[in-house]
Parts: structure tokens; sequence; C-alpha cells
């Protein structure tokens, strides 16, 4: 049964968008198809929240044209503290809309690199984005939100690493929200053929207090064989927006994608990050921190599918909640038949810090094969008397003691941001958001 939506757009719409941006042919008719679908896909049902009376379609306006940037010196000083000098390469900024700054050394770019906004990317690497963009990862027709995205895209970027090639510095992505009309419909995605290397680390950042329009975003990485990825983010979409976020991997051979997300929206959000280990001996690291506060309503799926033989998938995800939030972990891992020698492991933790916050961490195995490893932890609870005493005992104040154990609490994942700048923004929005 399919539910009447309320459309912001028509077809037409989606296609006059798409030749102002100018992008190629088979874009403009992959929209139009993907909103030919929309009013007969159901709306997604993440386990334990329920998300019909939430309006994910419905904004002010689709598209907002904002400034682009010479250099990064002519960001907001909180978005230049990201990056350093010699940062000022491997960089792709998107203010609001608008792809602002994108900058690429030399280097890469005679070895084959690729980093552009994804309408260029569209054009000028027809093939290349024709082949991964909604194909192997994040399908358009899963359910509306996902083809939404699709026929609604109005922003994202294209990363290729070609064979062979090892980037040794981070590529970062800046997603900057300044105003308070604009929804983002972005697509990102993320290709390293075999034996190469990446760190791809992006940040949405908003300066507005609150958000009228829409937030919708969709990842898709992709390793090829012996590759190696990591993949950070740090969300901070501000309230108002009803936030849905997919990310998904897809591993070749003997190839690694970590990831390491802090989710710090104060949005209401509904995310799925979801990696399918399809090569033999691939694996997935997968770590999330969340903190959750306000009336917040946040509900984030964990899942690694292990397809190939001698797969390793780890899951790892730590919440903090407090007020009157509520968040929701649902943690799966699955090994599919012919997954021989697979090792699916997984655990949440979650710290309620307030009588009416809710939390509620649910995993699940789903195992399709005997000779296997497989197991999972959870707990839920408030900060831990024994810990609070012990350092109050050596002087220290009740509210800098919960705060260090938070920090504790969540360091695993923070850790794993490899560029100090971000390292010190998800440090100072979790700081933020538990004070």
């Amino acid at each position: 049964m399919t539910v009447e939506t309320k459309l912001a757009l028509t077809e037409q719409d989606v296609r006059s968008f798409s030749k102002k941006m100018n992008e190629a042919a088979w874009m403009t008719d992959f929209r139009a198809d993907a909103f030919a679908k929309l009013e007969q896909l159901p709306m997604p049902k993440p386990d334990k929240t329920r998300i019909d009376r939430w309006n994910f379609t419905e904004f002010p306006t689709h598209t907002v044209e904002s400034s682009v940037y010479a250099s990064l010196d002519e960001l907001p000083k909180e978005a230049q503290a990201l990056f350093t000098v010699a940062e000022e390469t491997n960089v792709y900024v998107q203010h609001n809309n608008t792809p602002a700054f994108v900058s690429l050394s030399e280097d890469l770019k005679a070895k084959g690199v690729i980093l552009t906004d994804i309408f260029t990317a569209s054009r000028e690497h027809a093939e290349l984005v024709q082949k991964y963009y909604m194909t192997k990862g994040v399908k358009v027709d899963e359910h509306k939100l996902t083809a939404l995205n699709a026929a609604y895209m109005n922003g994202g970027v294209f990363v290729y690493i070609p064979k062979n090639v090892v980037v040794e510095e981070p590529i970062q992505a800046l997603f900057l929200h300044d105003n308070e009309e604009a929804s983002l419909f972005n697509h990102v995605i993320v290709v390293a053929e075999a034996n190469s290397s990446l760190t791809y680390i992006e940040n949405y950042m908003s300066t507005v207090s609150e958000a009228k329009g829409q937030a919708n975003i969709v990842a898709e990485v992709f390793t090829g064989d012996n590759a190696q990825v990591t993949y950070g983010a740090v969300d901070g979409l501000p309230t108002g927006f009803n936030t849905f976020v997919s990310r998904r991997g897809v591993t070749g051979r003997d190839s690694q994608l970590n990831w390491a997300l802090g989710l710090m929206n104060d949005s209401n959000t509904i995310a799925e990050n979801i990696t399918h280990l399809v090569g033999d001996g691939s694996g997935c690291d997968m770590k999330t921190v969340v903190v959750g506060t306000g009336k917040q309503r946040e509900n984030y799926t964990t899942k690694i599918i292990s397809t190939g033989k001698n797969t390793n998938g780890m899951i790892l995800k730590h919440a903090v909640v407090k007020d009157e939030a509520t968040v929701i972990f649902n943690g799966i891992g699955q090994i599919v038949k012919g997954g021989t020698g697979s090792n699916a492991e997984q655990e949440s933790r979650m710290l309620i810090l307030s009588k009416r916050a809710r939390a509620d961490a649910n995993p699940v195995l789903l195992i399709g094969e005997d000779e296997v490893t497989a197991g999972h932890a959870a707990s839920v609870g408030r900060v831990d008397p024994l810990e609070m005493f012990y350092l109050m005992s050596r002087g220290i104040s009740k509210t800098e003691a919960e705060r260090l154990i938070i920090h504790g609490f969540l360091a695993p994942v923070v850790a794993e941001l490899k560029v100090e700048g971000v390292k010190k923004l998800l440090t100072e929005v979790i700081e933020r958001k538990v004070r």
C-alpha cells in the first residue's frame, strides 16, 4: 500500500533543473525515470521508529544559488578551521547547492585522480559515473526517499582513484549550509580502483539555527581488489530538517573499507550505513558516534552483509542521549550462504544522561553458513557512579567528571578522523551538544 505524497516539484521542473545544470542527457532521463516511480514506492520502515507523519517531500525552494570562493580564506572562520594552508589542495566545497571551490594537486591530476562536482562528472566522466551511480550500491526503487534523491539531486561530489594510485593526504569535502531555505539532495560517489588507497572526509556544517528545507543524502563507496578506503564524516545539520542519510559500500577482493562517522545532527534523522562485503577476504570496520539532544528522534541502522568468503565485518556504535531525545540503534551482521570463513561482530553502547531520554540497541545476527564466527554485545545505561566517584575523589567537579567520561566513551570514533581540524570540529560539536 502506498501513501499519497505531496511533491514540491513536477517532472518538468526536474528536467528543467537538469538542463540548467548542463547535465548529460542520460542524467536527465535518469531523473525523470526516478520521478515517475515516486508515487508507487513506499516509504522506508526503520525498526522501532514510525516516520509516516514525517515530512520528507515539501520545501520552500529546490535550489539556492550561493557565492563561490576563490580560496579557502574566504570561508567562514568556523569552516576555515577544518583546513590548514597545506590542505588548500585536495578539497571540494559546496555552498548550499552551488559547487563553490575545488582544488586538486597537480601530481594527483597527472595520475588520473578525479575530484569534481557531480554535475560536471555526469558530463565529463559520463561512462564512469553511469557505471556506479545507483547501480551497485543504493538503488532508485528501494523506497520513496532513494527515488527522491535520484529525481531531486541538487549537489554532491565525485571522487575517483585509478588503479595503483596511493593518495597520501586526505581528500576533504565541505558541504556548507548557511541559508535556512536551502535543501540538500546530495549524492556522493567515491571509487577506489584495484591496489589504490584513499582517506576521504566530509563535513556537513550549518550556520543557521533552524532549517526550512529537506536533507536527503546518499553516498556510495566502491573499493576495487586490494584497495584501502577510509571514509570519515561529521554531520552537523540543524533542527528543522527531517534528515535521511544512506551511506553504502561495496568491496572487492582483499580490500578494506573503514567508516568513521560522527553523526551530530540536531535534526530528526533516519540513517543507514550498509556495506556489502562481496570480494573474498575483504573487510569493513564501521565506527559510529551519535549524540541525541532536545526532542530529537533518531534511528540509525548499520549493516554489514558478507557475501564473499573469509570476510571480516566489525560494527562499533556509541551514543550519548540526553534531554528528551530518542536514539535507536539497529545493528545487523549478516553472513549469507557461501560466505564460508567469515566473521561478523558488533558492539552497541548507549549512555543515557537524562531521565526522559530514551535509547534502544537492537543487535541482530543473520547467519546462513555454518563455518563462520559471529557475536554481538549491547548495553544501555547511565554514567557509572564508580567512575564518577573515582574522578571526583581526585578533586574533579561533577560536571567535569561527566564530561571526561563522555569524551572517553566517544573516543574510539573521534580518534579515527585523521585530519586534526576535523577531529577538533567533532570534539567541539560533542562539547556543545552534551553541555
